[in-house]
Parts: C-alpha cells; sequence; structure tokens
C-alpha cells in the first residue's frame, strides 16, 4: 500500500508539472505567433493570439494546433477603390479603411519545423465596419441629380431590420432643404466588395432621374488586403456598422 501511495503522489506531481509546462509553452508559443503577425501585416499593436486545445504539446509534436484564434483591434485593410462615391473631400479615394475587432478562429494549423511559418486549413471571422468609415465610399461632395437640384450623403446609421438609414441632403433651386431625406438601403457583399443600394428614390418634392439619383444613394466599398488572405463573405447592417464575416482556406498565419 505504501508503494502504491508514493506511486499515486509521484504521478499526481508528474502530471501537474507536465501541465505547468504545457501551459507555459502555450504562453510562448502564443506570444511568438502575436509578434510575428504583427511584423507580417505591419499592425499598429500586437494582436492577440490563443491556442486553443489541451495539451499543447502533444499538439506541437504532431505538428498541427486544433485551432487558433486572433484577435485585431482596429485592422487597416486595403481598398482598391469605392465606385458611386468619391470617398473624401478632396476628391480622391481613401487607400485603407478602419476595421473594427477582426476576430478569426483558424482550424488545422500546420506549421514548419522551425515556427518561421503557419498555415490554416480552413479560417471563419468576424469584423465590424463602423458607419463613418463606409460613408467615405459614399459622395462627399454635391452631384446635380436634376434641374437646379443638388445632392450628397451626409449620414448613414442602423435602419433596422438589416437596412442601412442613408441619409441625404439636398439644395432645391438654391436653398437647402431644412433637415436630411432619409431611404433605407440594403447592404451585400459581390466579391472583395461592400455594396450599399436603396429600396428606393429619396423624396425630394420634384420629379427626379433615378440614374442620377443612385449616383448618390447607391456605392460600393472594395476592401482586400485582408490577413492572410482571408476573404469577405457576408455582410448585415448592425447598430454600430456593419458587421461582416469572412472565411478562407490556406490562410497563413505566420510566414
Amino acid at each position: 500500500m505504501r508503494a502504491l501511495r508514493i506511486l499515486l503522489i509521484v504521478t499526481v506531481i508528474l502530471g501537474g508539472l507536465f501541465i505547468i509546462a504545457d501551459r507555459v509553452a502555450v504562453g510562448f508559443a502564443e506570444d511568438e505567433a502575436a509578434d510575428r503577425l504583427k511584423t507580417n501585416e505591419g499592425l499598429a499593436t500586437t494582436p492577440s493570439v490563443s491556442i486553443k486545445g489541451f495539451p499543447f504539446l502533444t499538439q506541437v509534436v504532431g505538428g498541427e494546433l486544433d485551432e487558433v484564434e486572433v484577435g485585431i483591434k482596429n485592422y487597416e485593410a486595403d481598398t482598391s477603390g469605392a465606385t458611386g462615391g468619391t470617398g473624401t473631400a478632396d476628391g480622391t479615394t481613401p487607400d485603407k479603411i478602419r476595421i473594427d475587432d477582426l476576430t478569426a478562429q483558424m482550424r488545422g494549423v500546420a506549421f514548419s519545423g522551425d515556427y518561421s511559418s503557419a498555415k490554416a486549413a480552413s479560417a471563419t471571422g468576424t469584423a465590424t465596419i463602423s458607419y463613418d468609415e463606409l460613408l467615405k465610399a459614399a459622395k462627399a461632395e454635391p452631384v446635380d441629380v436634376a434641374g437646379g437640384v443638388t445632392a450628397k450623403v451626409v449620414g448613414l446609421s442602423d435602419g433596422g431590420n438589416g437596412k442601412i438609414k442613408v441619409e441625404v441632403e439636398a439644395t432645391v433651386l438654391g436653398t437647402k432643404l431644412p433637415r436630411p431625406v432619409s431611404v433605407l438601403s440594403s447592404v451585400s457583399v459581390k466579391g472583395d466588395t461592400v455594396q450599399v443600394q436603396a429600396d428606393s428614390l429619396p423624396n425630394l418634392g420634384i420629379q427626379l432621374a433615378e440614374d442620377k439619383v443612385r449616383l448618390i444613394t447607391d456605392f460600393r466599398q472594395q476592401i482586400d488586403g485582408l490577413p492572410g488572405g482571408i476573404k469577405l463573405d457576408k455582410v448585415e447592417a448592425a447598430p454600430k456598422g456593419v458587421d461582416i464575416t469572412v472565411k478562407g482556406s490556406d490562410v497563413s498565419l505566420v510566414g
């Protein structure tokens, strides 16, 4: 009995030491991956990296991690351009758009022997683009939409039921309307582009040519250069902005 008791004590101690070693190793790996991801993507702040699954060390021996969660705040994504809007007041198109709280779950992460590269078999994630950021894709300067009528988009907000409320400021025969006119718009994703399209035309009290008005109300924002090569999947209007989901395969985490 005494020998059995000693064996049990030794087993518990060794198990405890293994757990401690495993947690120390995973913490070191997470910090290293976060630093490399920051460097590779040129991030302003260090992202969060969380390696899921236990034990970590047996996953390392197998050369593949079950799941890695990455969190990036205020990610500056590349934009290849916006159509239907000039973007900035000086008539140029912004080359970056800020994406808030980008979180990605990467599964089946295989890594090289020297840990210089890691690639996930698949990845899914979520993020938010604020309405202020998306507004950069809309017309910043007034546009002639009819004889003596100019208009521009001055605000975006949550319209409820998955719609975006688009506020249009108009000047009719030299007189600015006392308040913006709003329309509800649908938002969708096509390829690497977020599209906003009005469900109906704004009522400015006069007959308007639809094609000219839609130069104002409808706009698109292309978003590429997302980390690791992930792509836009879906988008929907939400209280603070448009919530997007992303996905990808063979996504590079490091290297």
